[in-house]
């Protein structure tokens, strides 16, 4: 069902959700949060945009001009009444499309930073059944893949541009490896923990395009104290 709500803490912000689709997620107030900004930011590009959390909080963060790229077109549709509920259509703008036709759109070095919370899972025929189709394809590499996301990336960021992602833990090295492939040098890493004596589950990483070797590993990232209730470091991202 189609609703309105508040944007965690973020006032007065409201987001169009469908719960039957799914809600934007924990990471999606994590990295907009963990990506650099700086003043000298004037165009960010959000893929796999849903309904444009990410853009939400980054619009409380900075003025740069924010683009959301979304596949599917029902969850586009959310988008664009997100942002003209919050009035932000002079900053968010929205392209409905497959993330490997950009470059229709731009001929290349457009943005200072790009933010993406990815498909985590690979496409196989056990991850399509008893699934909702737009969480199959928010979860699962159907309709794009963590080599196209980084591509497409490097193609449209400037040279020292920022790349921000959150991943699966268990896919760190394969994309490392991708990025390195592709001209986006590691800078930053964060691992997050569901809670303190767990393994990671996820990972926050920057990357700089054409960026100097070096790489800093942040403090760990616990979400939830022992009784299940988050931390205070979360209760802050969420502005709770």
């Amino acid at each position: 069902m189609e609703k309105i709500n508040d944007l965690a803490g973020y006032y007065p912000l409201k987001i169009y959700q469908n719960d039957d689709w799914f809600k934007f997620s924990l990471e999606s107030v994590l990295l907009p949060n963990f990506v650099t900004i700086n003043l000298r930011c004037k165009n960010i590009l959000d893929l796999c945009t849903g309904n444009i959390p990410i853009p939400l909080i980054l619009s409380t963060k900075t003025k740069a001009k924010i683009v959301g790229v979304e596949y599917q077109k029902d969850v586009y549709n959310l988008a664009v009444k997100t942002v003209k509920i919050n009035h932000l259509e002079n900053q968010i703008s929205l392209i409905n499309d497959d993330l490997k036709k950009l470059k229709n759109y731009y001929s290349g070095d457009n943005f200072d930073v790009i933010t993406v919370n990815p498909p985590y899972f690979f496409n196989t025929e056990k991850s399509k059944k008893n699934f909702d189709e737009h969480k199959i394809i928010a979860r699962h590499e159907i309709m794009t893949n963590l080599e196209d996301i980084i591509k497409i990336s490097c193609f449209l960021l400037k040279n020292g541009g920022y790349f921000a992602m959150v991943h699966r833990t268990e896919r760190f090295f394969e994309v490392i490896k991708t990025l390195e492939n592709n001209h986006l040098t590691p800078k930053r890493i964060q691992f997050i923990y569901p809670k303190e004596n767990m393994a990671s589950n996820l990972f926050m990483i920057e990357a700089v395009k054409d960026g100097h070797v070096g790489v800093k590993f942040e403090s760990p990232l616990y979400i939830h104290n022992v009784d299940g209730t988050y931390r205070d470091e979360i209760k802050k991202i969420y502005k709770l």
